[in-house]
């Protein structure tokens, strides 16, 4: 059973379905799954991003590899202190609750590599105070180091770009195989009631209605059936998401020389697109609860998708990145000395406390196999240690 929204997250939700509504009946009564996604997530004052709730840790709706234990950023740091250069930068984009960033910057001064600046690009508003309040505790060498944007830096970087569990909120568009053709899935209002006046009223309810795609999706959806080495079931449905080419894009013209790490739940486009997998990756998150149902709690849950890594490959090579390195956390992990991190605890509390959290960043039941991490770099020759124990770019 989903936990009850208290009554400011169920007048939040009323305002941000009312806004969908008022959407869908512009659009003449459908509106496509990508469209109701961006406003449910990123719709100024009432998307789930852009609104002043908790998302993150214990009381949030989801917990990310870096809230789980800073053992996670600390082997993230490793990797950046191998890349970075004196005249070095970090920039993340979506920096969470702002403990990643204060653990790598911890870390990195300890290994004398500190960045000369530390940049964050943040959508939320919520979090981006957080990430004020816990950076700005750091001592002044560090936390001076710190600046946050509104948008990408004009300045190409050189240095390090990391991105943890950015790609999942993208908004995607959602297609459904019926008897032959492909069909685009989005919303529209269930039934209108008559009001007191007799003017009809629309339900609050949103529904999923199927239309036909529009051309840049019906091509999309012709050119991955046609790559696939099995074809998908009849009834079949999934995601597509046709940001990540500009995304990466927009991402690579601020790279001059270095490293765009990426963190995030996905796989391969023939394990994402299997047969079996015939309802699609979409997950929303609400106070620690996953769930399948988008419609409901809308501007106060989560709402993701896996990420197919094969298109994130594709549009890095187009965007003249190379794909350094694809590997699962586990793999990355122990490659950038979790282990080692673990073992210097000789406190036997502390060790067992972190040799659990270790465990659950590298379990295959929890984090370790379903994240995945993804190298891309341009003008950096460097043989990347966090990529040094499994290589499954031929997967993608």
């Amino acid at each position: 059973m989903m936990p009850a929204l208290s009554p400011e997250e169920e007048a939040h939700s009323r305002a941000a379905t009312a806004l969908i509504q008022e959407r869908v009946r512009a659009a003449g009564g459908w509106l496509p799954f990508e469209q109701f996604m961006e406003l449910a997530l990123y719709a100024p004052g009432l998307g789930y991003y852009s609104a002043g709730s908790v998302k993150l840790g214990p009381g949030g709706d989801f917990v990310t590899a870096p809230e789980v234990s800073d053992l996670f950023s600390r082997c993230v740091a490793r990797q950046c202190a191998q890349v970075l250069g004196e005249a070095g930068e970090i920039l993340e984009v979506g920096a969470g609750t702002g403990r990643m960033a204060a653990v790598i910057l911890e870390s990195l001064a300890s290994l004398g590599k500190l960045p000369v600046r530390y940049a964050i690009l943040e959508v939320s508003a919520d979090l981006a105070e957080r990430q004020r309040e816990r950076l700005g505790k750091l001592p002044r060498e560090l936390r001076e180091r710190v600046v946050w944007l509104d948008r990408l830096p004009e300045r190409p970087l050189d240095g390090v770009i990391l991105a943890n569990e950015v790609l999942d909120a993208l908004p995607c568009r959602r297609f459904a195989l019926h008897a032959g053709a492909i069909r685009e899935l989005g919303v529209a209002l269930d039934v209108e009631l008559p009001g007191e006046s007799g003017a009809l009223v629309a339900a609050q309810r949103l529904v999923e209605r199927a239309a036909e795609p529009d051309p840049a999706l019906a091509s999309a959806c012709a050119e991955l059936l046609g790559e696939l080495p099995a074809p998908l079931p009849d009834g079949y449905s999934s995601e597509l998401c046709l940001r990540v080419a500009p995304w990466i894009a927009g991402i690579a013209d601020r790279l001059d020389r270095g490293l765009l790490l990426l963190f995030d739940y996905g796989l391969p486009r023939a394990h994402y697109y299997h047969p079996q997998r015939v309802a699609g990756t979409l997950r929303c998150h609400f106070k620690q609860r996953a769930h399948d149902d988008p419609y409901g709690n809308i501007g106060v849950q989560d709402i993701t998708a896996w990420v197919d890594f094969t298109r994130v490959a594709g549009a890095a090579v187009d965007s003249g990145l190379e794909v350094a390195g694809f590997c699962t956390q586990a793999a990355f992990l122990l490659a950038t000395g979790v282990e080692q991190l673990v073992a210097e605890s000789a406190e036997t509390q502390e060790h067992a406390r972190l040799a659990g959290q270790a465990r659950r960043l590298l379990l295959p039941g929890e984090m370790g196999e379903a994240f995945k991490v993804m190298a891309l770099t341009r003008e950096c020759d460097v043989a990347l240690e966090g990529f040094a124990l499994q290589d499954l770019r031929p997967s993608l």
